[in-house]
């Protein structure tokens, strides 16, 4: 009897519940249950400690990481509360979601090991074939669009965009890069390249007049990245989509001075989170790009629907 006592007594705690009811599901690292979670290191190991006092979990070690599962037999009282848990508590169904993104993430990065050791002869280099190439291919086929371009700096991307796009909206906070921008449009011909100073998060742009809303390495300049979200949906057109170009969550800190970083990346779930409030539906998110040496940064591509 107390050892079912001690049991319910675990189970108590909303993050212990939620905890549990992911290890259900799948077997998880300390920091795939941080990511999933969007809680700090110390919570979530302190928490896995008293479950695995109370038998509730297990972990075994491979290489450097403890994955951590359910125990053998949680017994009948536990299996009841988290039950009843999964269907009270308004957490379980989002933590779901962002764990079948960890889930993906993992696939990702094994296909990528296995990528790397395929093909190797003529993967780097093969004459004629770059991305350059292949984007000004791939935008031919897009229909004329309204896109904006938010944070676009001097636009460069801007530009490759307005050679097929009905209009292209370039917004950026300097002036410089701005007065830059436009006398780079009018020096190419592109009358339908429009420049205009202002904030992302309060972009110069009407309500409901943009198919595409575009953040290409803007959103972590940011001060509230979910406020330039909310207004990429008030610009959209019904049925609009938002793109995000960032940097996946890193630890390099040289950049917020180096390059003016504000935000250090977003993970994948992180930009759900933001995207979902933001009110975009169809989310999806994949890793694009990985560098192949220090800091290793890696690109992730992010889209929704209004």
């Amino acid at each position: 009897m107390a050892s079912i006592l001690k049991s319910l007594r675990a189970l108590s705690d909303p993050i212990r519940l939620r905890l549990l009811l992911l290890l259900m599901e799948e077997e998880l690292t300390v920091a795939e249950l941080q990511e999933i979670l969007g809680l700090g290191q110390s919570r979530i190991s302190t928490s896995l400690a008293h479950l695995k006092r109370e038998e509730l979990v297990k972990d075994r070690r491979v290489g450097k990481n403890n994955f951590y599962s359910v125990g053998e037999d949680l017994g009948e009282p536990a299996l009841a509360v988290l039950e009843a848990a999964r269907a009270e508590l308004k957490e379980a169904s989002a933590d779901k979601a962002h764990l079948l993104f960890t889930l993906k993430k993992r696939q990702d990065l094994a296909a990528d090991y296995f990528n790397k050791l395929a093909g190797k002869f003529g993967r780097a280099y093969v004459p004629g074939r770059s991305w350059q190439a292949l984007s000004h291919g791939l935008l031919r086929l897009l229909p004329p669009m309204v896109i904006a371009d938010l944070g676009a700096g001097e636009g460069t991307l801007s530009q490759l965009l307005a050679r097929t796009s009905k209009k292209v909206i370039a917004i950026d906070n300097s002036e410089k890069m701005v007065e830059f921008g436009s006398g780079l449009a009018k020096e190419h011909g592109f009358s339908n390249l429009e420049y205009r100073h202002g904030d992302i998060e309060d972009p110069p742009i009407d309500a409901n007049s943009v198919d595409v809303a575009l953040f290409s390495q803007a959103l972590h300049h940011a001060a509230v990245p979910q406020r330039a979200l909310n207004a990429a949906q008030r610009i959209l057109k019904p049925g609009g989509r938002v793109m995000i170009l960032d940097l996946l969550s890193h630890t390099h800190e040289p950049t917020r001075e180096l390059y003016g970083h504000v935000w250090l990346g977003f993970s994948e779930i992180e930009l759900h989170r933001m995207m979902k409030k933001a009110g975009f539906s169809k989310i999806e998110s994949s890793i694009v790009s990985r560098e192949s040496e220090a800091p290793f940064f890696q690109t992730v591509l992010a889209t929704g629907m209004k």
